[in-house]
């Protein structure tokens, strides 16, 4: 079992580790988006560095990652392990292994070993976890942050209020109807991790002074 979560830890780090972001703007227009803007590989970067369609095809890859990353785990702590009791809560070790896998993808995203440790803030990431763990929130939330960036032009305000949305869809399922409550538990612990890492854009949306896409 050891070996096995060793394992889930190593495999989701160094898949989201992967720098689609760099690589893609490297490639097709030759610039190296941790000298641009923000100086992150996320997708927003690279939309403004490299343009909307590069950013595109950034979220969908960063995306994929981790919700790989996250299936993987699942197969690899198949479903049959057993329950253990974790704060009077019962917790699969299923779960625990997807919740291990959706952490080091979203820390390998954010401080790539194959980037210098210098890559996103961790949202594309998290929404790939969501779609592996559980799809509803991850299409709900990810639907707000849509809804948001196109009306305000504030990639960060939507990419904060889209993973919030996904939390507040959770909460209520794991008090009403015995969702696990480990997942909720982690979507609050990477959130925390997502508005420490969007400090400076919570400073300039204050300050009124944000960058806008397009």
């Amino acid at each position: 079992m050891v070996a096995e979560f060793v394992a889930i830890v190593v495999i989701a780090y160094l898949l989201g580790s992967i720098p689609f972001g760099l690589i893609i703007a490297k490639l097709k227009s030759g610039v190296d988006v941790r000298e641009q803007g923000s100086g992150k590989t996320g997708a927003t970067n690279v939309m403004r560095a490299a343009g909307t369609k590069l950013g595109v095809l950034t979220i969908v890859l960063d995306v994929s990652k981790a919700t790989g990353a996250v299936m993987l785990a699942a197969v690899i702590i198949d479903g049959g392990r057993g329950i253990i009791s974790v704060g009077g809560a019962s917790v699969h070790w299923q779960q625990i292994g997807q919740v291990v896998a959706g952490m080091a993808a979203v820390a390998g995203h954010n401080w790539p070993i194959f980037a210098r440790f210098k890559g996103g803030r961790g949202v594309t990431a998290y929404f790939g976890t969501l779609f592996a763990i559980y799809p509803p929130a991850g299409i709900f939330g990810a639907q707000v942050v849509a809804i948001t960036a196109l009306r305000s032009r504030h990639m960060s305000l939507g990419s904060i209020l889209g993973a919030l949305a996904a939390l507040c869809l959770m909460i209520p399922l794991t008090i009403l109807y015995n969702f696990p409550p480990i997942y909720s538990a982690y979507s609050l612990a990477v959130i925390a991790l997502l508005i420490y890492q969007h400090q400076d854009n919570i400073k300039r949306l204050r300050q009124g002074t944000e960058r806008r896409l397009w």
